[in-house]
């Protein structure tokens, strides 16, 4: 058994026994496992092997796989399996031609074979009609078969000339009595002698399944191996489960970190909080735990005298009902009913696998301090559901490991990942992301160039006059403002603030600075919170404008001053007024441009027009309408599933700390939850890869590749503070920029060494403040590319 490159399972039998015998052996075991997992599997059979490519619910011991079959029994179980096997079909075509029940020729000529098959599957409809009924008809028990000579020929053709089921019955006899051993090994890599069967031609397939849709095409072959080599295949490197046990452990730096962990980890032992004491006492687990518990967010319990475990207050009552005398004087009540005491420590394991790598029975008894016999049937419930594997990952000793770190350790050891691949510092991370959002050589130009950058910036919010005055012509070589305005108007792309302000400032005044997200209107019912309990304050005219949207719906500014009667100045402070606090939107950017910008004067209006903006007007913003929170009613996990897709595709890793920066996610464990799905499928990687970050951490396949080519060029790059990517303060060391748009900030390397900051320009690092970099600072739109000095003037992109 081993892994392939998408983490699915391949079982392989090397059975020296001929194909008639191994096809229905193969047979046999394909329909066990499909009756005992619910799962239709591909199998393959040649002359000295077989293969069941399994899906990923697939979870069992290895050494009882050959007990599925038993020789009394296992020739009714082959007449069920071939009923479905592509054999029974031509098998019955045969004889119902040769017996005349099928005609071949008609009067005017040979009927063409297309025909012939058609007549004979009409043939089976009436003598069999099981055989091609609907499966909910069916009952789900084997299917009866007709005392019919065409069926009892078709079958008995099947079992004799194709396959050998009186040598699968000698052989299953021989393994029971202990004369043929079957030998079982789970590897890393098939073995040298399965690469026929890997890449067998569709004449040993045992299902219908096309030749383009086969799971062993996921396995990667390795060249010729010596002796040594290929035995060293069954071994696992124990420093990659060592690896991918640091990584899978939870690490917490405070007292949020930690709540989470808990949570995770379903609780953590003494021994496990005291191993993470700090030397002065003041900022270890210890210390962190008892402010949790003053704060009643996590509470100590003691199954017996000598063990002591800490587990969140979310999930006491798992707790509780596993240690039913348990004394629970000073504990907080728990927050939900009293699970059975064996789905409780069903539960608990869960999350302890999730967290441990591989681990024996012994110490998960001695973790639980609960009877091995309950440990173990716990186990092998979540071996049935695909969750936990089974095998002897690190010597001889049983051992069970959840099965995506399985597949973790599996892949790391065969490709040497996690060797190859260190983690990267804070520095090289943003020169990844500069080129990750195309800021270091600005091509794209068009409407199709501008509906990429936004799709990688989706929920990322800035000042709206920064979108584009920086953030959009910073990523793109030509940009003209009409072409967001289209994707607006047609309904691909929506502008919006997410998160109501604290404190309603309202107007135009402030309205350039309030924090506008551009995102798919799709997208909308995912980012957008609930609606805030406490409304905001609004003026008179404002409030009258909104009124009027939540009545009548979507409107033109003409229809709302012809109905409110409000003056055109009127009419554009309310409006800002309820764009500010996040109550309402135009079908087109130009609502908020307009509004943000606010002309007054002939200099700024030539201004405007010399950069290609659209001539402003409330006229062109098209209809305003009234923001619909609706949140609650999306599924929580769908919604999670969509922000970290929105966030691994802005970053290409995510990890807690990035997570953190964005207001208004869901929690980290939940995000946390989904990738380790998104992993499970291969859809993301998972390890360290950027340092000096606690806790998990995940990549899009594509961002890992490009990550690990990040390297020093002595680039520099000058964005606005107003950029989602100023990650001062969060990914690098330092003190953090205002994200103002009026703020710079310039980056060596991915080092941040400058800023400019309410006008005053300051070093971050020991550097010297060139003229050419204060130019740079003080001039620049967009970003930067290139060092300060010795340069030629860029030329200015068309806006």
């Amino acid at each position: 058994r081993f892994f392939d490159e998408t983490s699915d399972m391949h079982l392989v039998l090397h059975a020296p026994y001929g194909s008639r015998l191994n096809r229905a052996l193969g047979l046999s075991l394909r329909k066990r496992f499909c009756r005992k997992f619910n799962f239709e599997l591909q199998a393959a059979a040649m002359e000295d092997s077989l293969v069941l490519s399994l899906g990923p619910t697939h979870s069992f011991p290895l050494d009882e796989v050959i007990g599925y079959l038993n020789a009394d029994s296992v020739r009714e179980v082959l007449i069920q399996a071939l009923l479905d096997a592509p054999m029974f079909a031509t098998r019955w075509r045969w004889a119902a031609t040769v017996s005349l029940a099928v005609r071949r020729m008609s009067s005017v000529g040979k009927r063409p074979p297309q025909f012939q098959r058609s007549d004979a599957e009409d043939l089976v409809a009436v003598v069999f009609p099981d055989q091609l009924a609907c499966q909910e008809n069916l009952g789900g028990g084997a299917r009866e078969i007709p005392d019919h000579p065409l069926v009892r020929q078709a079958i008995d053709d099947c079992l004799h000339e194709v396959m050998d089921v009186e040598g699968l019955e000698r052989l299953l006899a021989d393994i029971a009595a202990g004369e043929v051993r079957v030998e079982t090994r789970d590897l890393v890599h098939p073995s040298p002698l399965a690469q026929e069967i890997l890449n067998a031609r569709p004449y040993a397939f045992l299902d219908d399944g096309a030749a383009e849709e086969r799971r062993t095409a996921n396995v990667r072959s390795l060249p010729n191996l010596s002796l040594a080599e290929a035995g060293s295949l069954a071994t696992l490197d124990p420093e990659v489960i060592a690896e991918v046990r640091r990584q899978a452990w939870v690490d917490a730096r405070d007292e949020d970190e930690l709540h989470d962990a808990l949570l995770v980890a379903g609780f953590l032992t003494g021994d496990e909080v005291d191993a993470q004491e700090s030397d002065d006492g003041l900022f270890g687990w210890p210390a962190l735990l008892s402010g949790l518990a003053k704060a009643g967010r996590a509470a100590r319990v003691r199954p017996t005298p000598e063990r002591t475990l800490w587990v969140a207050t979310e999930r006491l009552h798992e707790v509780l009902a596993l240690y039913p005398d348990l004394d629970r004087a000073g504990l907080p009540a728990p927050m939900a009913a009293l699970p059975a005491p064996d789905a409780a420590l069903l539960e608990l394991l869960r999350s302890r696998l999730e967290v441990l790598g591989p681990v024996s029975v012994s110490d998960l008894q001695a973790q639980f301090a609960q009877p091995a016999g309950d440990i173990g049937i716990a186990l092998v419930a979540l071996e049935t559901e695909g969750m936990a594997v089974r095998g002897r990952f690190e010597g001889t000793a049983e051992q069970w490991c959840n099965r995506r770190l399985l597949a973790r350790i599996h892949q790391a050891t065969l490709r040497g990942r996690r060797k190859r691949f260190q983690p990267v510092s804070p520095a090289r991370f943003m020169q990844f992301l500069f080129r990750w959002h195309g800021m270091m050589a600005r091509e794209g130009a068009g409407r199709a160039s501008l509906e990429q950058v936004l799709e990688r910036l989706q929920g990322a919010a800035a000042p709206a006059r920064a979108w584009e005055g920086d953030i959009l012509p910073g990523r793109m070589q030509t940009y003209h403002a009409h072409w967001l305005d289209e994707l607006c108007a047609g309904g691909r792309y929506a502008w919006v603030r997410l998160r109501p302000p604290e404190a309603n400032g309202g107007g135009a005044a402030v309205l350039g600075q309030t924090p506008i997200a551009i995102l798919r209107r799709e997208g909308l019912i995912h980012w957008l919170p609930p609606e805030p309990s406490d409304p905001p304050s609004l003026s008179a005219n404002a409030g009258r404008l909104l009124e009027l949207l939540n009545r009548r719906g979507a409107s033109f500014s003409g229809e709302l001053a012809a109905e409110t009667g409000l003056l055109e100045a009127q009419l554009e402070q309310g409006l800002a007024e309820l764009v500010a606090a996040g109550l309402i939107a135009s079908d087109s950017f130009q609502g908020i441009r307009h509004l943000a910008i606010r002309l007054r004067d002939r200099q700024r209006r030539a201004r405007y027009r010399k950069r290609g903006y659209p001539t402003p007007g409330l006229e062109e913003a098209g209809r305003w309408a009234a923001v619909r929170r609706e949140a609650g009613s999306v599924d929580h996990w769908a919604r999670c599933e969509y922000l970290a897709r929105a966030l691994l595709d802005r970053y290409g890793v995510l990890f807690r700390a990035l997570a953190a920066s964005e207001p208004g996610l869901p929690a980290w464990r939940d995000l946390l939850y989904v990738c380790r799905r998104l992993e499970a499928r291969e859809e993301l990687a998972g390890g360290r890869f950027v340092e000096g970050f606690s806790g998990e951490q995940f990549a899009l396949p594509s961002a890992a590749t490009r990550l690990r080519k990040a390297g020093s060029d002595g680039s520099w790059v000058v964005i606005s503070a107003a950029d989602p990517l100023n990650l001062t303060g969060l990914i690098t060391a330092g003190e953090r920029v205002p994200a103002v748009k009026s703020n710079r900030i310039a980056y060596r390397d991915g080092v941040p060494v400058a800023a400019l900051v309410g006008g005053e320009i300051r070093a971050l690092t020991e550097i010297e403040l060139s003229w050419e970099l204060r130019q740079r600072l003080i001039r620049e739109r967009g970003a930067g590319i290139g060092p300060p000095s010795g340069l030629a003037p860029r030329p200015r992109a068309v806006r």
